[in-house]
């Protein structure tokens, strides 16, 4: 036979429990150890947005290149350091006319082909300098081969172009001949500090502070 087990009636209808000090100070712990997983997550942004400027210049040089040899036109890089910004431009007749000559991109300002390292996607990112042999551009011809000048056949001897930010530099180097792209981190030296001497003692058991930058 079945007994029927009764429990006693919520009084009031719902029933509540309260956390323990033990449960608080868990979640607490665990809060803590969250916030310091975020925390270099966050600090990693920046970096990663150099690092995405950086991708951004080698895939513009390699489609100015692939661009010369597609259309058998020559074709130029031009970077603005003090501007912070780059274009990729048509060479006409041994010609580089900046204004008019700006390739067409649907993501430029005014639909002109001019990438600037300013955009918040960049974070920090530094176009520090570009050299191609003391000059600011590069000219890819025909072949998508480097080039010395507009209207020269002369093979180009290359360049380096620095990116810096966020504790980072890396040198986006294009080599002659073939225009081929590499990327190399700079390590940056640790900064040498150089301690003061001791004070140098003198009659009466007084000592002497030596005065940074005078003469002894």
């Amino acid at each position: 036979m079945n007994r029927l087990v009764t429990e006693p009636a919520d009084i009031g209808g719902t029933s509540s429990r309260a956390f323990t000090l033990i449960e608080l100070l868990v979640v607490v712990a665990l809060l803590g150890i969250a916030g310091a997983m975020v925390i270099p997550a966050m600090g990693s942004v920046g970096a990663l947005r150099v690092q995405a400027a950086v991708r951004t210049v080698v895939s513009d040089l390699t489609f100015a290149q692939s661009d010369a040899i597609a259309f058998q036109e020559r074709r130029a890089v031009l970077f603005d350091v003090p501007g912070q910004n780059y274009r990729l431009v048509s060479v006409v007749n041994g010609n580089i006319d900046p204004d008019a000559g700006t390739l067409f991109s649907p993501d430029g300002p005014g639909g002109r082909y001019i990438v600037s390292l300013r955009d918040p996607r960049y974070g920090n990112a530094i176009l520090a300098s570009a050299n191609f042999n003391n000059q600011t551009r590069i000219i890819y011809d025909d072949l998508g081969t480097p080039v010395a000048a507009p209207g020269s056949d002369q093979p180009g001897t290359g360049g380096v172009i620095r990116i810096d930010g966020s504790g980072q530099s890396f040198d986006v180097i294009v080599e002659p001949f073939t225009g081929r792209v590499n990327v190399r981190r700079v390590e940056r030296s640790p900064v040498t500090v150089v301690p003061l001497p001791d004070p140098e003692p003198i009659p009466g058991g007084e000592t002497t502070e030596p005065i940074p930058g005078g003469g002894s």
